[in-house]
């Protein structure tokens, strides 16, 4: 097995995931298996609590594991599937020694930080690493490491000592450890600061780790005066000094880092069984990143949710719209709109904000209202799906968005004017959204109804039924604590609001569909998660290619996409259709 630890300095979120995917991508390319695990040094036991705000989006695995959104990277650009197990945390950690010392474990022995938590670090580190986490079912043979947070931070300092021991008990030829850093530029000087890198390169050599190479984020390429400074003191060769440059999209930064001799350094590096050729797969990738460079035509959604101030708080959402946008060569435009400012308390305290609001949501092609938790703004997620109903305008309610789509049409179609969910009115006559027997009100972390279940289409007319390939059921990941009430669904299915797709046992309602509408679906399932750059979600790829007016032409030619309208311009249409042809997700 061969490690590849990823850690970074100066400041976080500087794209150690990015970098840390594009690595496992072109590693991939090579015909290796790669897995990959996140590190969080925080004491909390997964993301499952936290805030969108303090933490960007809880992504969910098939399992049910609530993780950091990086783990979703992974999962996009790597095309795998992961587990809670790889997303490790310092309460994790924490949690199973002090379990062990409980059992008895340690045989009396008192329980400190080296050893028994180093220890535990590294074994959980060597165990999930051999996890499988392809289709094929083989072992992998690279594990790439993201270590969270900065070098220096006090909650990361167990994690450090234990690479420092792993790099020796897995000998130097396996583990390889990479350095991500900020090259700042001042405007005023507009000149390329290397001091930051050298300060954090050099604490990290202080608690005994050594990077191989280097990774500069800066704005612009690197100037070679500038590599050769930080080779200089920074004890490597400036072939190690890798310049990560913004560039226009994140498909360009694999191709960036192999263009800079990445894969050749890992294997001498590292001894890897395989030879450096131009490869299938990063081809795939650089028509991509073309393509995504030189779109014309533009479609634009209405993102209609709760925490629009902060982008990574939907990463999912946005990476699938993005996937979809590209499929049908679109160049994607999101309208982030907060709920709230739709609403009419809005109107009298600040009617500019909702004039504004108001005008971008009329503008778009479509809308999303995707999942969220709590009160705050669902009156106006509510004004929007109307507004979308009532105008013919394509719309998708993910999770919560489709429960507040039952609300608007309870209330508007069915008359019931006090329709809401027992999360938001416990009081309501008619709860149409209500709470599951497995939410537990008491404790909030991990209580929900999590990871990938069936949904098994009821109808063969289906919309949704189409885009996903015509099959009979499809396997997709939920996160939710409410669900609609199913005593209710004959009084929606009687005016037109179809439940087309339901659980196993007929009791959950997954799917929704509104007749005589150009695109109103509303899936109680996050199928943002399962999205691939190159395999679009379908609710998502339904959605775009409707706003984009392309949807009744796709469904007449079988779910089939025009030529001119597929991902590569020199294979052939049959080859390109085999590739759009979605699959079962199951």
């Amino acid at each position: 097995m061969k490690y590849i630890l990823v850690t970074g300095g100066v400041i976080s979120g500087i794209g150690k995931g990015i970098i840390a995917s594009s690595v496992g991508t072109i590693l991939k390319s090579c015909g290796l298996h790669v897995t990959a695990i996140k590190i969080d040094p925080y004491i909390n036991i997964d993301a499952g609590t936290f805030s969108p705000y303090e933490h960007g989006e809880v992504f969910v695995l098939d399992d049910g594991g609530e993780v950091d959104l990086d783990l979703g990277n992974y999962e996009r650009f790597l095309d795998i599937r992961l587990t809670r197990d790889n997303n490790l945390t310092t309460g994790k950690i924490y949690q199973s020694v002090i379990n062990k010392e409980r059992r008895g474990d340690y045989l009396g022995k008192t329980v400190q930080v080296v050893p028994h938590i180093t220890d535990a670090i590294q074994q959980w580190v060597m165990t999930q690493a051999r996890v499988s986490v392809d289709e094929d079912g083989v072992e992998p043979e690279v594990c790439v490491i993201e270590l969270g947070g900065t070098v220096g931070d006090i909650e990361s300092m167990p994690f450090i000592e234990a690479f420092r021991q792993f790099q020796f008990k897995v000998k130097r030829e396996n583990f390889c450890n990479l350095h991500v850093s900020l090259i700042p530029q001042p405007k005023a000087t507009g000149e390329q600061k290397t001091k930051p890198t050298q300060n954090s390169v050099r604490e990290l050599r202080g608690l005994g780790l050594s990077p191989d190479l280097i990774m500069c984020r800066c704005s612009t390429p690197l100037e070679t005066s500038v590599k050769e400074k930080i080779s200089m003191f920074c004890h490597v060769e400036p072939s190690q000094v890798i310049c990560v440059h913004d560039v226009s999209s994140v498909y360009k930064v694999p191709l960036l880092l192999e263009d800079q001799g990445v894969m050749s350094y890992f294997c001498q590096r590292l001894s890897l069984p395989i030879e450096v050729r131009p490869r299938r797969m990063l081809t795939k990738w650089k028509d991509m990143a073309d393509r995504s460079a030189h779109l014309v035509a533009h479609v634009s959604i209405a993102l209609v949710g709760k925490y629009t101030k902060l982008a990574d708080s939907y990463t999912s959402v946005i990476k699938a719209l993005e996937h979809s946008a590209l499929a049908i060569n679109h160049k994607l435009e999101v309208k982030y709109i907060d709920s709230a400012d739709l609403e009419s308390t809005t109107l009298q305290d600040e009617p500019v904000k909702y004039h504004e609001a108001w005008q971008k949501l009329c503008s778009s092609h479509g809308v999303l209202v995707p999942g969220g938790f709590g009160v705050r703004g669902t009156e106006g997620k509510i004004q929007a799906i109307s507004w979308a109903r009532k105008q013919n305008k394509p719309f998708l309610g993910v999770c919560l968005g489709m429960q507040l789509s039952v609300c608007e049409f309870a209330r508007n179609v069915l008359g019931w004017e006090d329709a809401n969910s027992t999360e938001f009115n416990p009081d309501s006559s008619h709860p149409v959204v209500i709470d599951m027997p497995e939410h537990n009100p008491g404790q909030m972390g991990g209580t929900m109804r999590l990871g990938k279940r069936r949904t098994v289409f009821k109808s063969t007319s289906s919309i949704m039924r189409k885009l996903y390939g015509d099959v009979e059921y499809v396997d997709e990941r939920h996160r939710h604590r409410f669900e609609v009430n199913p005593e209710l669904k004959h009084h929606f299915e009687k005016k037109g609001l179809q439940f087309v797709g339901q659980d196993v046992e007929g009791e959950r309602m997954e799917v929704i569909e509104l007749e005589d509408h150009c695109y109103f679906v509303g899936v109680q399932f996050h199928p943002e998660f399962t999205s691939r750059p190159m395999k679009p979600s379908p609710p998502y790829f339904g959605l775009l290619l409707a706003a984009a007016g392309k949807l009744p032409s796709y469904l007449a030619k079988g779910c089939r996409l025009s030529p001119r309208d597929t991902y590569s311009s020199s294979s052939s249409p049959e080859a390109d259709f085999a590739e759009l042809k979605f699959p079962s997700l199951s």
